[in-house]
């Protein structure tokens, strides 16, 4: 399911299941038959429901304006496997994967992993082998059985907890918060963002239980619009940032900008880098991340919005950025979201949807999609690639959503018709 994770598998002949099987046995066993490369990398772990990536996007573009050298692990993968595992915004290289891909068959890796574990010390691997100063480090799913979970972090952050993989996980918030904040490590600091009430305190309880200082949004640090920008302000290190103008839309980002500013300047702290405004300022200004409103041809925006707090901030961006204006959705989303909820949502800042079908086993059928949809104009699309650029020619604003995977397949549609 991963888009040329197979090549290199077949290549190597190194075996790892296409399933999800929640501990840490297997990839710790297997670190240490590698030589435990995690253990050199200065890493900041980042879990939660929504803003991991968007938060990791921010942090990187920061450290790296900074002159620090930083990996980047993250899922699902936008084009193929290669941008999951990227160093200083460049994905890695097939001869770069063939390396690390080299180093597990030898170390007899083969048919000990899934999929995703198997990737996790690729990433570790490739890390040590560039000798970054910062591994940006984001969890596939949870936190404390999550495969990612071997790393002694500087910082780690939760931005946000909702309900979300409830048949791993558990269905109550209380469940799901146990499991990011599994992230906590001894003494080492932990940054929230807004989190409900429940949740929160699981996490503070947790913290507490592990001496690992808090640093809550709205507490100890936080945002405001001004007249040129906006504010950020840190109690703890007594500091305020001015200015900052934010390419990537919507309030929810002022949130991630925040968190990633506060785990910046505990970063700086630890490995003794000057924190410079101008810097700061230039990277919140550069960070774009693919598949967050981002506006793929003119007219069309691709989002990631995939449950209901996601879609929810996604409503609230449209909302925001074109007010009373027409908005047409083509939408796919996996069978074991919370379907309807996704589509009440949607279907409150428009009634035009086109509903596809696209290549994953989780995938809701797009006729069953559209039965469920309570819209008065509704179809099911068949060809999405020629619809999306008429829209563009039209200038009909257009948003496709859901689905991670669904914009994986669009974008890699689109970029194969310009080709």
């Amino acid at each position: 399911m991963i888009p040329k994770l197979n090549h290199y598998k077949e290549k190597w002949h190194v075996h790892s299941d296409d399933m999800i099987k929640p501990g840490l046995t297997a990839i710790e066993e297997a670190l240490a038959l590698v030589g435990n490369p995690e253990r050199r990398l200065p890493t900041v772990h980042i879990a939660g429901t929504n803003g991991k990536g968007s938060t990791v996007t921010f942090l990187e573009a920061i450290a790296k304006e900074h002159g620090l050298r930083v990996g980047k692990f993250m899922s699902p993968c936008i084009v193929d496997v290669h941008d999951q595992i990227q160093v200083d915004g460049k994905a890695i290289s097939s001869p770069a994967m063939d390396a690390v891909f080299q180093h597990m068959q030898a170390a007899g890796l083969s048919g000990k992993l899934t999929n995703f574990e198997l990737l996790t010390v690729a990433a570790f691997l490739h890390f040590a082998n560039c000798q970054v100063d910062l591994a940006l480090i984001e969890a596939g799913m949870g936190g404390l059985l999550d495969s990612t979970n071997v790393v002694m972090p500087l910082v780690s952050i939760i931005p946000s907890i909702a309900l979300e993989h409830t048949q791993f996980l558990g269905d109550t918030l209380t469940s799901i918060a146990h499991h990011k904040a599994g992230i906590i490590k001894e003494q080492r600091p932990v940054i929230i963002g807004d989190l409900p009430e429940e949740a929160k305190h699981v996490v503070l309880q947790e913290a507490a239980q592990k001496n690992a200082a808090i640093l809550e949004l709205e507490h100890h640090f936080s945002v405001a619009s001004t007249s040129d920008g906006e504010c950020y302000i840190n109690k703890k290190h007594a500091c305020q940032i001015t200015g900052l103008l934010r390419t990537m839309k919507g309030t929810h980002q002022a949130h991630n900008m925040a968190l990633a500013l506060t785990a910046f300047l505990e970063i700086a702290s630890i490995l003794d880098v000057e924190p410079s405004t101008v810097a700061i300022r230039q990277a919140i200004k550069n960070a774009t991340i693919l598949g967050r409103f981002e506006e793929i041809m003119p007219f069309v925006f691709l989002d990631g919005a995939h449950n209901p707090a996601s879609v929810a901030q996604l409503v609230e961006t449209i909302q925001q950025e074109f007010p009373n204006k027409a908005i047409t959705f083509v939408v796919g989303i996996l069978a074991d979201k919370d379907v309807q909820q996704i589509l009440r949502l949607l279907e409150q800042v428009s009634d035009h949807f086109y509903f596809v079908d696209f290549d994953n086993p989780r995938a809701m059928a797009a006729e069953q999609l559209m039965a469920l949809s309570n819209a008065t104009k509704k179809a099911v699309l068949l060809d999405y690639v020629s619809f999306l650029q008429q829209q563009s020619a039209k200038k009909e604003r257009t948003v496709v959503a859901g689905s991670l995977y669904l914009l994986t397949a669009v974008r890699n549609r689109l970029l194969n018709e310009d080709a």
